[in-house]
């Protein structure tokens, strides 16, 4: 219980430090203060897995799974290799949600830091409860394998689909319970307007994304839990990869249409856990595998991006 509550004190501190002392202010997070942040928030996750390797080879944590110290650092690792490459398809509907409600670039990290602190409440309650089904159902494993080779293949469908917010049914819902503005008004979520409380489009955006995000934890949190269903493990590596995705998020927003194919990255790890989950009771899978499906397949996605854009750009200054 001591690791759990420690874990958590960490991450409270690191969100009170990020609010109220780096981003005290409202202002423009350009490329090099998102990429100095996006290191900090990886090199944090890297380091923790030695933190990992020592609690359970110390045996401090309970341990379900009979874990060595080597075995559970691998499989936090790889649990948040996964989420944060999943984390690159939020990063394309968060963007895209900013844009469809005006959202000035400086009132965004308001808005993706109370989205963060949601997605912590709303995914410690969606992976207490996967783990519970798995250990009490064991043929879950199987629903979860295929619902996860079910969304690769709706990934693939709905890849030149264009997603507008306002016309989704979040959006929707949301302005039948309470009047909205159109006015931004700085970084408030609410006005106080002829003795109503009004929502502002900031607070729009943010229960868009807040519910769009736990759309795309029905897909991580299965891919995760085809690594370990260690209670801890799958906590952290997941915790530890929603920290960083503020920061990933203007790092990438500006990089994204360079980068096209790494969508069908995603695809290929969602179908290989989705297998792996399916016939984790008949095949062993080695963790290296695991490890060496993330980064072929997000190798190959940018290199192939790269290469399209580059004959793109060719073709362009040709027919200059």
């Amino acid at each position: 219980m001591i690791i759990w509550i420690s874990f958590i004190v960490l991450v409270s501190i690191f969100l009170c430090l990020d609010l109220f002392v780096f981003n005290r202010k409202a202002h423009v997070i350009k490329t090099k203060e998102a990429s100095k942040f996006t290191a900090l928030w990886v090199g944090i996750a890297l380091l923790f897995t030695g933190v990992i390797y020592f609690i359970y080879d110390g045996g401090y944590l309970a341990n379900p799974d009979q874990l060595n110290g080597s075995d559970a650092a691998i499989k936090y690792l790889t649990g948040y290799l996964i989420e944060l490459s999943l984390s690159v398809d939020n990063i394309f509907v968060i963007a895209v949600i900013f844009k469809s409600f005006s959202i000035d670039q400086k009132y965004q990290h308001r808005v993706l830091f109370w989205g963060i602190v949601g997605a912590l409440v709303f995914r410690a309650l969606m992976i207490l409860f996967g783990i519970a089904l798995i250990n009490e159902i064991s043929w879950m494993t199987y629903i979860f394998g295929a619902f996860l080779l079910y969304t690769a293949f709706k990934m693939i469908k709905s890849k030149e689909e264009e997603f507008d917010p306002k016309t989704s049914y979040i959006y929707k819902f949301s302005r039948k319970l309470f009047p909205v503005t159109d006015r931004i008004e700085g970084q408030q979520l609410f006005i106080k307007k002829m003795g109503k409380r009004i929502a502002t489009p900031l607070f729009l955006a943010l229960v868009v994304i807040e519910l769009t995000d736990v759309l795309f934890a029905l897909d991580s949190i299965p891919a995760i839990l085809a690594i370990t269903a260690d209670p801890f493990l799958v906590f952290s590596s997941n915790i530890l990869a929603i920290m960083g995705l503020r920061s990933m998020y203007f790092f990438l927003a500006n990089l994204l249409d360079k980068f096209q194919h790494i969508h069908y990255s995603l695809v290929a790890i969602l179908a290989f856990v989705g297998i792996k989950m399916i016939l984790v009771h008949y095949v062993p899978f080695p963790e290296w595998l695991s490890l060496a499906v993330i980064f072929v397949s997000l190798a190959v996605g940018a290199l192939f991006s790269l290469r399209d854009k580059k004959t793109e750009d060719d073709i362009q200054e040709q027919n200059k």
